[in-house]
Parts: C-alpha cells; sequence; structure tokens
C-alpha cells in the first residue's frame, strides 16, 4: 500500500521529548533539533508541529518558528492516533466532505457545531479536523471556528478542472526542461502496478486518490518547472472533495492503472510526444467518466 504517513508518529515523539525534557510554555522548539533527535528530515517535523498549532500546543511566531503554548504538565499521555484516521477513513471524515457537498455545511463552523451535528467528542472531531487541514479544504480560524477552503464542488466546475488538468499535463510533459525522473518512475510503476493487481478492491478512497494523486505530480515535477507543478497541486487540492463524495466505481480503476503504465512505458522508451498525447486523452476520459455522477 502507499507509504502511511510519519507525521502521527512524528506528532506523539514531539509530545514525548517536551515531557522527557521538563520544558516550559513558551520554550522554543526548533526544527532542525527535532529532526536530528527523531533521524528524519524537516518536513514530517514541519507537518506534526503543524497540527500541533491546530491543537493549541505550539504556537508559531513569523520568522521566529514554533514555542510551547502550554503548561507540559496540562497535555497527559500522547494520545494514539487511529490508522484509519490518519488515511482519512474515518466515516465521519467522509460524512463531512459530502455534507460540504451537499451544502448541508456553511463555509463557516465552529467546533461546538460539529460535535452536536455528528455527535463527536472533542477529540475525536479534531482528528478527524487535523487530517482535513492537512489536506489544505479546511482551515482554523481564531477562536473554535473552521472554514472550508474554495472547491469544485459544481458538475461545471469538476469538468473545467479536467480540462485544465489535461492541458497543463500535457503541456509540461512537452517542455524542453521535461527529465525523467527514474527513481520517480520506478516508485510509480510499483504503486500502480500493486493497485491494478488487486488493490483496486482494498485500498480506500484516499489511498487511491493519493496514488494517483502521485503519479500524475511526479510525472508534471519531471518538468522542472515549478508554476505547473504548484498549478496541478492546486486543482488537486481544490478536486478533493468532490473525489471524495463520488460512489468510486472500483470496475474501472484497473483500466485506469494500466492507462498510466502505458504513459510510463513511452516515456522510458523515449516516445515523450506520444505519451504527451496520450496523457491528454487519459484525463480528459477519467473526466467523462466520473462529471455525470456529480
Amino acid at each position: 500500500m502507499p507509504r502511511k504517513s510519519l507525521t502521527p508518529q512524528i506528532t506523539g515523539n514531539i509530545l514525548d521529548y517536551v515531557k522527557a525534557n521538563e520544558l516550559e510554555k513558551g520554550d522554543h522548539l526548533p526544527l532542525q533539533m527535532f529532526a536530528d533527535a527523531f533521524r528524519v528530515s524537516r518536513a514530517p517535523i514541519m507537518s506534526a508541529l503543524k497540527l500541533l498549532e491546530i491543537q493549541g500546543v505550539v504556537k508559531a511566531e513569523s520568522n521566529r518558528g514554533y514555542f510551547l503554548a502550554v503548561d507540559p504538565r496540562d497535555l497527559g499521555a500522547a494520545e494514539p492516533v487511529n490508522s484509519a484516521d490518519d488515511e482519512g477513513d474515518d466515516p465521519i471524515y467522509f460524512r463531512i466532505a459530502e455534507d460540504r457537498v451537499s451544502g448541508k455545511l456553511e463555509d463557516r463552523v465552529s467546533e461546538n457545531e460539529l460535535m452536536r451535528f455528528y455527535d463527536l467528542p472533542r477529540t475525536r472531531l479534531l482528528r478527524v479536523l487535523r487530517r482535513i487541514s492537512e489536506e489544505g479544504w479546511m482551515e482554523r480560524l481564531p477562536g473554535n471556528g473552521w472554514a472550508f477552503t474554495p472547491a469544485l464542488t459544481s458538475k461545471k466546475s469538476y469538468e473545467d478542472g479536467y480540462a485544465f488538468r489535461a492541458i497543463i499535463e500535457q503541456q509540461a510533459m512537452l517542455l524542453p526542461t521535461f527529465e525523467l525522473n527514474i527513481e520517480g518512475v520506478k516508485r510509480a510503476r510499483d504503486v500502480q502496478t500493486r493497485l491494478r493487481d488487486g488493490g483496486f478492491e482494498t485500498w480506500s478512497r484516499a489511498e487511491i486518490f493519493r496514488a494517483n494523486n502521485e503519479f500524475h505530480e511526479m510525472l508534471v515535477a519531471c518538468s522542472q518547472n515549478e508554476f505547473f507543478l504548484e498549478s496541478l497541486r492546486r486543482i488537486n487540492r481544490l478536486r478533493r472533495l468532490i473525489e471524495y463524495h463520488i460512489t468510486i466505481d472500483r470496475s474501472r480503476l484497473p483500466k485506469q492503472t494500466v492507462e498510466h503504465l502505458q504513459i510510463l512505458d513511452l516515456l522510458e522508451d523515449g516516445r515523450r510526444n506520444e505519451a504527451a498525447a496520450f496523457l491528454y486523452t487519459h484525463i480528459m476520459g477519467a473526466g467523462r467518466i466520473k462529471t455525470p455522477k456529480i
């Protein structure tokens, strides 16, 4: 299966470190110190600190970094994170997505409103909201409020999103700066092969969405043009809600993964123009299959 996020583990490690070293409220929490201590890159440390900021455990100060915002004695034991929640499989997670798309949830909501609406304790709600915030379709407001970020929630915007993706992904592949990432291709081939050979029946919606996003973003990253890559990442964030709202037709996934593997074959054979044309057709075809079901 796709690799699980390190964020929950690192979050717990940071809390353990804070308590074991008897840090005090207001103490600085250096990213590099944690990266060295836990033997990871700075990226998962940053993700963990952002989640702790959402919880109110740490606070970020512009150009200064992160600082402990609570008395460590009030932290208690590090709260375990359910692996299903981390992967976005909690039924509440998908109910929030579906209720947002169907218009049941306003642009701004409070934690208390969500707790009443879904009959949840705050701890479980915050776990789900942390995941949503990390994915970028909801953000925390001052206090206990949350706001949904813009998303593709209509048939027209969804169709336009696929047309946009088809054009920029094809053109990114045709740029003179395009250079195939051999390791990236190897990883993508492995994931797509496992998805084709049974994963399409057992992987969650979140895992399938992530695997396919990573495939397309890997290809665009080969263009070595950050504007193309950031444009694709933005449209993927915007379409996440509607993708989770759609009931997956798993029977079409083997064909989709076969087409992904064909694109990789063409690129490795040096047939980039053919790969770009096939990629365009592939994306537009996927859009036609999904759009009528919204």
